[in-house]
């Protein structure tokens, strides 16, 4: 039998097979072996004393830039506005005592720790920040290679048309090494929805890259603005490479019309990312993957200048976000585990972790009995492998 790299035994799976063992090699799952089978020789073996074995979580929408995470604690700084939001990280994030990178590697540990293997992350591209914000996260992602995939997204927060420079510097970002061109709710921030669409599109055609645009405007003006993103994706063929962040608009339409935009979004090959904001209208996130939409979840802002909650946890994430859609059922709850696991890799253009033979070996361990256990009670991870090695052990 050939050797593998790590061998993990004694494991629980999903489907309810007990005493499994899991070998991984160069990376992968190697095999997956029954109860009474031999057992391959191993660089290392963890005997996981039957907790349940699952595939690695995604994280598909972060602000890595924005943490305080290893700071002492800061009362909220900002109003109740989102422009309010946005001036208090202009003014004090260039302050902060601790740089980018080192409050991001802070999180980055923290999310490792639970299990996350892929991190789509935005950095802020403003005036006032440069690429300063974009360099801090590119140093942190170098500094975790071996532990967690970070995909970065050049992201306007103070705007594109009405934040001059910010194009020239959109563009510096990308060539710097951004993997995603953001954008932001384009009738209320730039007021100009032609002006910044038409930036946007043009520089990810340019740069060979996907988009990924918050839209948080409500009612009709969102359901415009996303119209017009869809129009836009398929006109420039970018059908596949297109996310919504929040997408609240959805969340308050009827449901005729919520209808009419699924099956929009999912003719232009558009995704949907959701953290369960808890003062917005929550889109139907169960009917528009039942629709063709690629759902998936992120925690969004996590203890920073925008919001003192958040853990990194992704199970943690899902348990709020399926209170708000009242999902009860070990259906709905094993609906809500692939958007916060293979569906979201796989809406980011990344291979999914699986437990299949040639998967990907992302996975961690944690102490229950099914997937439905793992998000109500999100319980600490007992291991965490990333391609196929340890990065956590509790």
């Amino acid at each position: 039998m050939e050797p593998c790299d790590t061998l993990l035994t004694e494991a629980r799976l999903p489907d309810g097979r007990t005493g499994m063992a899991i070998a991984c090699a160069g990376g992968r799952i190697a095999a997956i072996l029954s109860p009474g089978s031999p057992l391959p020789p191993a660089r290392e073996t963890h005997a996981l004393g039957g907790q349940l074995l699952l595939p690695g979580l995604t994280d598909g929408h972060l602000h890595l830039d924005k943490t305080l995470m290893g700071l002492p604690w800061m009362p909220h700084a900002a109003g109740p506005t989102r422009a309010s939001r946005i001036e208090t990280d202009q003014r004090l994030m260039p302050h902060l005592p601790l740089p980018p990178a080192e409050r991001a590697s802070n999180l980055i540990r923290r999310c490792i720790a639970q299990g996350t293997a892929l991190i789509r992350t935005h950095a802020d591209i403003t005036p006032t920040f440069g690429l300063s914000m974009l360099e801090g996260i590119l140093e942190a992602k170098a500094r975790h290679a071996g532990q967690v995939r970070i995909q970065t997204v050049a992201f306007p927060q103070a705007g594109v048309v009405t934040a001059p420079g910010t194009e020239a510097l959109l563009e510096a970002a990308l060539r710097a090494g951004a993997d995603l061109l953001g954008g932001l709710d384009p009738c209320e921030v730039d007021r100009d929805p032609k002006g910044q669409l038409d930036i946007l599109f043009r520089l990810a055609e340019r740069h060979g890259v996907g988009l990924d645009i918050h839209l948080h405007e409500a009612g009709e003006l969102g359901l415009f603005s996303l119209t017009e993103i869809a129009a836009r994706t398929r006109a420039h063929g970018m059908q596949g490479r297109v996310t919504i962040s929040h997408g609240f608009c959805l969340g308050a339409l009827a449901e005729s019309r919520q209808a009419s935009a699924a099956a929009m979004m999912a003719e232009a090959g558009m995704a949907l990312v959701s953290h369960g904001a808890g003062g917005a209208p929550l889109p139907p996130l169960l009917r528009l993957r039942a629709e063709g939409v690629r759902v998936f979840c992120g925690n969004d802002n996590l203890r920073d200048l925008w919001s003192p909650y958040g853990t990194g946890d992704m199970l943690e994430r899902a348990a709020i976000i399926g209170w708000r859609l009242d999902a009860r059922t070990d259906a709905a709850l094993a609906e809500l585990f692939d958007m916060v696991s293979a569906a979201g890799a796989a809406a980011m253009g990344e291979e999914a972790p699986a437990l299949a033979v040639g998967a990907p070996a992302h996975l961690f361990a944690i102490p229950a009995e099914t997937v439905g256990e793992a998000i109500g009670q999100h319980a600490p991870r007992g291991l965490v492998v990333f391609g196929g090695r340890v990065v956590h052990r509790a």
